[in-house]
């Protein structure tokens, strides 16, 4: 039976409820005889490089327990990518502190490291167990049904649509078209979870622009104009990494990070939200208004969808309950038992085939025109997002 201590970090961008699993780990330790001790690395793995570690089991319960209910990365995070030059360093880290349990929240990216470093420690015949703890807003790692982090996301995202549809249907004898604009990359599950937002035909959002479909100019405009027309104004949601055909990316962003994504947010870059206020602007003369909110989409604490805070914090207690039991080079799993009512389950997936493989929209999930949602999208989305808040309509009856 292995025994030392634990260390847990978080990588990638934040979410909603990251330390609602940061929460479950720390807790879940401190109930097993076999985790000595408790550490957290300041600024992932990066920081774990330089030996920033902190004693989490010197703060007081009741503050790990508040971690349920913070937004962003408590213990800070990091992109970094690995080098084969970096793991003497890290067995040197991981030695010194007596280190068998390595848990690690994040992403694809993230279990990318920990898969290499759980591989290295075992051909270096230095035991310990690696573990990771699904997170991401983009809802893209392989293996899960999804991934804490995108329920609150989206409904940030419905949540928003839905009041930016509100006041551009009352401001459209100004503006005539809205656009608003997710992140995720190269998945669409932010931007389809939109249409959440819409309970009757002429609700917002129109288009829902899917970076799983290749984005065509004319027929962008064609719906853009026919929308206009029936509603008197347009609403368009886009994921950030909409491309064209030949995958030139309809946004202007050139820089990437060092696993080679592309920045959408990144200075220097013209996001494709602004791309598309253009194209409007110059074929129909019209005024209106694009909205990127990049990371609010990733720390709205006042959105969180309760199912994702209950998700993730179980996903972080039980990573600690596997690696207890010597299961590695694993990852946390959530599976759906039943969609209505909606039930889920703990499963695994292996941290090889998450690190090597992404989830992008399931064709069943996309409208045959490219342009909108299916039911069964919105059905799978629903129970994730919690019930949206609901506003009245006037009758807009006459005057006889």
């Amino acid at each position: 039976m292995l025994k030392g201590n634990a260390v847990v970090g978080q990588g990638g961008g934040p979410t909603a409820v990251i330390n609602a699993s940061l929460c479950g780990v720390i807790e879940a330790c401190r109930e097993q005889s076999q985790v000595a001790r408790c550490l957290g690395m300041r600024f992932g793995i990066e920081g774990f490089l330089e030996d920033r570690l902190i004693d989490m089991d010197a703060e007081a319960p009741e503050t790990i327990a508040g971690l349920k209910t913070t937004p962003g990365s408590a213990l800070g995070s990091c992109r970094y990518k690995l080098r084969d030059t970096d793991f003497p360093r890290l067995l040197e880290v991981l030695r010194r502190h007596d280190i068998r349990f390595f848990f690690y929240i994040g992403g694809n990216d993230t279990m990318d490291t920990i898969h290499r470093l759980e591989g290295y420690c075992r051909a270096q015949g230095y035991e310990m167990v690696g573990v990771g703890v699904p997170k991401t807003v983009d809802n893209d790692l392989f293996g899960t049904d999804h991934t804490p982090g995108f329920g609150s996301a989206a409904r940030y995202v419905a949540i928003s649509v839905k009041q930016a549809g509100i006041l551009a249907r009352d401001m459209q004898r100004v503006d005539q078209f809205v656009i608003f604009q997710t992140v995720g990359r190269s998945a669409g599950w932010l931007a389809a979870a939109s249409a959440l937002a819409k309970t009757a035909e002429e609700d917002a959002p129109h288009i829902i622009l899917l970076p799983e479909r290749p984005f065509d100019r004319e027929r962008f405009l064609t719906d853009v104009e026919r929308a206009h027309d029936r509603y008197g104004w347009c609403s368009v949601v886009c994921g950030e990494g909409i491309t064209y055909p030949d995958g030139t990316p309809v946004s202007a962003a050139q820089v990437t990070d060092r696993f080679s994504n592309v920045e959408f947010g990144a200075m220097g870059g013209t996001s494709a939200a602004m791309m598309l206020h253009r194209m409007i602007g110059n074929a129909f003369g019209r005024r209106g208004e694009f909205q990127v909110c990049e990371s609010l989409q990733m720390c709205a604490a006042d959105r969180v969808s309760e199912t994702d805070r209950e998700e993730a914090y179980a996903c972080g207690r039980r990573a600690v309950e596997l690696a207890v039991q010597g299961i590695t080079g694993k990852m946390v799993a959530l599976r759906r038992t039943s969609g209505d009512p909606y039930r889920w389950s703990l499963d695994t997936a292996e941290l090889s085939e998450v690190a090597a493989r992404a989830k992008p929209m399931p064709d069943e999930f996309i409208h045959p025109d490219g342009n909108f949602v299916t039911e069964a999208f919105l059905q799978y989305a629903r129970p994730l997002v919690g019930p949206l808040p609901d506003y009245i309509r006037l009758t807009g009856k006459p005057v006889a």
